[in-house]
């Protein structure tokens, strides 16, 4: 929301009394003094007017994790261990996961409680790749990296998958990029040449690589600059 439409719905303050502050430069967002009435005020940030606090804010956290095989990406499962039980019980409120790994796929996850970031993250328009290493049972053909490109028909969504790009490692083995995230959509796509993906690894998001000092079931806070990267 808008710095100036944030304080205007507050009882305390009617539109010109809000011009009035902004001018007199009363106003603190996150604990710097701004002018700009068009200001985005979320959810994490502390609004104040002279010495009252008018918003307290609370922490937004990022978590990278290297999540195993063996566990679901889920915050709460009746049968199965989930990602948030690899965390302290201190850091699991509030966090949602930002793009959901398989069952025994491995690799990069992104843990969060702010929600605007993640969709900037995970949504197909912002693309916004999702690099995967790939294990296959049968060896990969040079033609595939064609068909990926064109997109691949899913008849269950009645939709094309959009533009993907292979890097063939070895005779079974790929890195794909993928800007989607549709249901068991690595898979499928090698599915197409009725080839089984025995091995689903993720290394990156975005432009957030899995740390590779992150052992499975390892985590860690994202960096400033890593955050900045969506």
């Amino acid at each position: 929301m808008r710095l100036d439409r944030f304080l205007a719905n507050l009882p305390c303050y009617n539109r010109q009394q809000v011009r009035l502050l902004l001018a007199q430069r009363r106003v603190r967002v996150d604990g710097v003094v701004t002018v700009e009435p068009e200001r985005d005020v979320r959810e994490f940030s502390r609004v104040e007017v002279d010495d009252q606090v008018l918003q307290a804010g609370r922490p937004a956290r990022y978590l990278m994790l290297h999540k195993p095989t063996g566990c679901v990406s889920a915050t709460h499962d009746p049968q199965h261990p989930t990602v948030l039980d690899l965390l302290p019980a201190a850091l699991r409120e509030d966090l949602h996961i930002a793009g959901r790994l398989d069952y025994n796929t491995t690799g990069l996850m992104i843990l969060t409680n702010d929600g605007q970031w993640s969709r900037r993250l995970t949504q197909p328009k912002t693309k916004l790749a999702k690099v995967y290493q790939v294990h296959t049972e049968d060896e990969i053909g040079e033609h595939y990296a064609a068909r990926f490109r064109e997109g691949l028909y899913f008849a269950f969504e009645d939709l094309t998958t959009q533009p993907a790009h292979l890097e063939i490692l070895g005779p079974r083995l790929a890195r794909l990029a993928i800007v989607e995230g549709r249901y068991h959509q690595v898979k499928r796509m090698f599915g197409h040449f009725d080839n089984k993906v025995v091995g689903l690894h993720r290394e990156r998001m975005g432009g957030i690589d899995l740390d590779p000092a992150l052992a499975p079931g390892e985590y860690r806070d994202l960096t400033a600059e890593e955050i900045a990267m969506v």
